[in-house]
């Protein structure tokens, strides 16, 4: 806490570029420093699914789910509000995630404005995935939007691309944010995170209606077997960016969670718990409805029922 005031952290970046991956590493890195951690998520659909992810880390009490609202905009009083209700903590801290096609520009001119004087003025850290920066076809240029006034810049996803597209990633990241700090999250030093201060840059004008998106979300049942959550996530069309998914395999006690990246990898892990909305199929991105969802999952387990 730099002069007995909380610094507030936000957590910006593209879907997939790994912002929760980030925020496990904070909140693990803070808490072994005696800090205090309150977490803040934001999803379009069930971010209560996103919270119980770091039930292992934190108490439920100190993370806050908002779902359902950008709060670069519609969601940016209930976030403020949230932030104020706060309880103040010895070493305490707040982290932010904003969902992934946040106006990170817009987030940052409302954010600040109304919160007790308790907080530091917010800061913003923009998390890139370097092997796949700039490959968002007409999602471009929301991403460049997502890190031109943050203080910091994390990289991802660099151990398996080569030196000269870091290199590349890096010069053109300068360019958008000269100002920003540009660092890994194996190198990155927690205790510094306080200390920054908002930036200087002038973000690009950006028309935010590109931030938001459609999202859908329906019930999933128990599936047959692990590799109907592959077919799932194959039906589903390549415009829908990001889907989650909680659920059961078979007779297995305990619940299985994935996601499908918006390169199109499968992830496929426990899940801590029972999930309180109960098993869901989340998407994000142009085409997300009901039907499609349903569709996609009746076909998915009628295709592996006939394989048994």
């Amino acid at each position: 806490m730099v002069n007995n005031k909380e610094a507030i952290i936000t957590v910006v970046g593209f879907l997939g570029a790994g912002k929760t991956t980030l925020l496990k590493h904070l909140l693990t890195s803070f808490i072994s420093k005696n800090w205090d951690p309150f977490v803040i998520l934001n999803d379009y659909e069930n971010a209560y699914l996103d919270a119980q992810q770091f039930s292992e880390q934190i108490e439920l009490n100190s993370i806050k789910p908002l779902s359902g609202s950008c709060i670069c905009c519609s969601g940016i009083v209930e976030l403020r509000n949230v932030i104020n209700r706060i309880p103040a903590r010895k070493n305490g801290i707040t982290l932010i995630e904003a969902n992934g096609t946040s106006d990170a520009c817009t987030l940052m001119e409302f954010l600040g404005v109304g919160l007790n004087e308790r907080f530091l003025p917010p800061i913003q850290i923009s998390v890139v995935d370097v092997k796949n920066w700039q490959h968002r076809g007409e999602h471009n240029e929301l991403e460049t939007n997502q890190i031109q006034v943050s203080s910091l810049i994390v990289l991802t996803h660099i151990h398996t691309i080569s030196s000269d597209r870091k290199t590349t990633v890096v010069e053109e990241l300068k360019i958008l944010n000269p100002f920003a700090k540009i660092t890994t999250i194996e190198n990155l030093n927690v205790l510094s995170l306080p200390e920054l201060v908002p930036t200087n840059n002038r973000a690009q004008q950006f028309n935010h209606q590109k931030a938001h998106w459609a999202s859908s979300s329906v019930d999933l049942p128990n599936l047959p077997e692990i590799d109907c959550i592959y077919k799932i996530c194959e039906a589903i069309p390549k415009s829908i960016l990001r889907i989650k998914g909680c659920t059961k395999i078979k007779n297995d006690k305990n619940y299985t969670y994935f996601e499908r990246k918006p390169d199109g990898d499968v992830y496929i892990r426990p899940f801590n718990g029972i999930p309180i909305t109960g098993a869901k199929l989340l998407t994000i991105g142009p085409g997300s409805n009901p039907s499609t969802l349903t569709e996609a999952i009746e076909n998915s387990i009628q295709n592996i029922n006939h394989l048994l």
